[in-house]
């Protein structure tokens, strides 16, 4: 090889060099995005709102007749027992009743006598149907032991025996009730047909505490006054008023995650009912809202909750064990639907794909992407398909 050649061979091998710095220069660099995963994973749908806990059977306790109560030495917080007495009623003094307050008087005795053969009745058949749901709860759990019952099911079985019993203690109650109006009915009788002063008893129709005093001073009272209010606070429901369009999507049974109730752990509780009346109601926006009351059992209160205690409640709507999911801030409309970037031999890459249930942070993914596939998070207005991309790093 003379020097000519090997001269022109340089200058050739120079000038390529220049040109791939030229190009190197002028071709586009990988821009840096944020990416994540696609995995299968658990899922739960939530509807989340605030509600309060109130007492599943408070008891008013008011005057059956116009009388001179005594002093109530109860306070709010205090236990009773079932029938023990919490309110003393002395007629009006030198007071008798004509003919036509006489005849009243022996109707109201009727009366509270029909009240309380159906308050009996009732109480029969709420033994019948506690006996039915305690046997249904015990085969559940045989079926769960053996693999046959699945742990909703379960769950729906131990909340119905548990609000079988409920109604129960309710119905027990309700003939205590009576019981103390029959026998104020027949005092109030008596204290007509005679100007000698009769005494009566008014008792706890239910053992619990007691809620609220609404008068504590003796004096005179009315009929139908309200003196004192009890309840059984280990039998606390949560009353949660939800929105007319999630309220479609709750149903009896349906889980409830208690949370911010003032302690460490979630509390559970399941459906009760869901009132059928909506109401509107302004929110602190001043915006009008369809809300709906959903009544919720708590499964196991723990002792400090009372009632009205202020609750997070979360109804989990549905759920799922092993969804494939997908952040949904990978996530952007298109004319045809949802659409994700994903990552294909370092180029984003436009894939359209089927979302099923949502939560703020994931969604279902039903079709268009695979498990252990990158796609683009939080992806820039300007980013197209087949842009060089590669990983942000800190």
């Amino acid at each position: 090889m003379n020097r000519k050649t090997r001269k022109r061979l340089i200058l050739g091998g120079v000038g390529l060099a220049v040109l791939l710095l030229i190009v190197y220069g002028f071709w586009p660099k990988a821009v840096p995005v944020d990416i994540a995963t696609v995995q299968h994973g658990p899922l739960q749908e939530i509807i989340e709102e605030e509600g309060e806990t109130q007492v599943a059977h408070a008891y008013v306790i008011t005057s059956p007749v116009a009388a001179f109560a005594q002093r109530i030495d109860l306070q709010p917080g205090d236990s009773v027992a079932q029938g023990e007495p919490v309110v003393r009623l002395e007629p009006p003094r030198a007071v008798l009743l004509d003919s036509r307050t006489q005849a009243q008087a022996q109707a109201r005795v009727e009366a509270a006598e029909a009240t309380l053969a159906q308050a009996e009745q009732r109480a029969q058949a709420a033994a019948a149907a506690q006996q039915q749901a305690e046997e249904e709860r015990q085969r559940m759990e045989r079926l769960f032991e053996g693999g046959s019952a699945t742990q909703q099911s379960l769950t729906q079985a131990r909340s119905a025996a548990n609000q079988a019993q409920a109604n129960l203690n309710a119905a027990q109650a309700a003939v205590v009730a009576a019981q103390a109006e029959r026998t104020n009915a027949r005092a109030a009788l008596q204290q007509g047909g005679s100007n000698r002063a009769v005494s009566s008893v008014l008792r706890a129709p239910v053992g619990g505490r007691v809620l609220a005093v609404h008068r504590q001073s003796e004096g005179q009272v009315n009929p139908g006054e309200p003196l004192l209010e009890i309840g059984d606070v280990a039998i606390l429901e949560v009353h949660v008023n939800v929105l007319s369009q999630d309220a479609v999507r709750i149903r009896p049974g349906t889980p409830v995650l208690l949370e911010q109730w003032g302690g460490e752990e979630t509390l559970h509780a399941t459906v009760k009912r869901v009132e059928p009346q909506g109401f509107t109601e302004i929110s602190s926006l001043g915006v009008e809202e369809k809300r709906v009351t959903v009544v919720a059992n708590l499964t196991a209160p723990p002792a400090t909750l009372g009632a009205g205690f202020r609750v997070l409640a979360r109804f989990v709507v549905w759920e799922g064990d092993n969804v494939l999911l997908v952040p949904t801030n990978a996530l952007f409309r298109t004319n045809e639907g949802w659409a994700v970037f994903v990552i294909e031999g370092g180029k984003a890459t436009q894939r359209a794909v089927g979302i099923g249930h949502q939560t703020g942070l994931v969604a279902e993914v039903t079709d268009g992407l695979e498990a252990n596939e990158q796609v683009i998070v939080h992806p820039a207005n300007d980013l197209t398909e087949g842009t060089r991309v590669t990983a942000r790093t800190e």
